[in-house]
């Protein structure tokens, strides 16, 4: 049987949730419930707020989770397919752009820094099909488009990905001694700069499709980029959820 003990799977709405579940389709071996999960941070601590009241989760009372998803690279050494695993996840304690881009110092001190479950990632990283890194990921409450600013983000928080839910998820669970672990496909490089996105995300965590469609047509090139490495981190997500659960023997 599966030697992973997680019994849950928070992954963001959309087409990452849909990879996940197809990864899981292709199994026969018990599986974990999967939950779609809102887009940024405020609409995550919302919903996971809600969600912990629930019978789902008053249910059980030892939880282990795993954060899956797609994530940006802020490193020359992470590369688009590549899979890794967060030791602990920063979030900016100035969140402004011009703060970020200009700041060239080491980890500000008030920026809040989590750790994930230890012993849950030790085994997560086992059951993987090859050797993956423990890293440091960057949880932004909007999306980072200019590879610039990625890499400048890496240096300044000493972060290899960037997420927009991961600190959110720890604070919410973590405080609760809820075992946290997650893992990350890099679905866009940081050499390129993205479309921006941010104005089609509305207000609860969620992906506008008019307003999606009008950024990638403005910016043709970057929108085609966006394209082809998300439908690559899917692919490798999908292939790494069935791999994680299938049973071992």
């Amino acid at each position: 049987m599966s030697g992973l003990p997680i019994n849950t799977i928070l992954v963001p709405q959309g087409a990452e949730y849909q990879a996940v579940c197809r990864g899981l389709s292709q199994i026969n071996a018990p599986q974990p419930q999967v939950i779609a999960i809102p887009i940024g941070g405020e609409p995550v601590t919302r919903y996971l707020a809600k969600w912990q009241k629930s019978e789902q989760f008053l249910t059980n009372p030892h939880p282990k989770i795993l954060l899956m998803g797609l994530a940006g690279s802020l490193s020359p050494q992470y590369n688009l397919g590549d899979m890794v695993l967060y030791q602990d996840c920063v979030y900016p304690a100035n969140q402004s752009e011009e703060s970020l881009l200009t700041s060239d110092r080491q980890l500000p001190l008030n920026s809040p820094t989590l750790p994930t479950d230890r012993e849950l990632t030790t085994l997560i990283q086992h059951y993987l099909p090859k050797r993956v890194d423990l890293v440091r990921g960057l949880t932004s409450d909007r999306i980072i488009w200019s590879s610039a600013e990625k890499r400048q983000l890496g240096q300044v928080y000493q972060a290899a990905v960037v997420d927009m839910e991961g600190t959110a998820v720890l604070e919410v669970l973590y405080s609760m001694g809820v075992a946290v672990a997650m893992l990350r496909v890099i679905s866009d490089d940081c050499y390129y700069d993205l479309p921006d996105l941010n104005f089609a995300i509305s207000p609860e965590g969620k992906l506008e499709s008019l307003p999606l469609a009008m950024g990638m047509i403005r910016q043709p090139l970057a929108a085609t980029r966006l394209i082809r490495g998300s439908l690559q981190g899917l692919r490798v997500l999908q292939q790494v959820t069935a791999s994680l659960f299938q049973e071992k023997f």
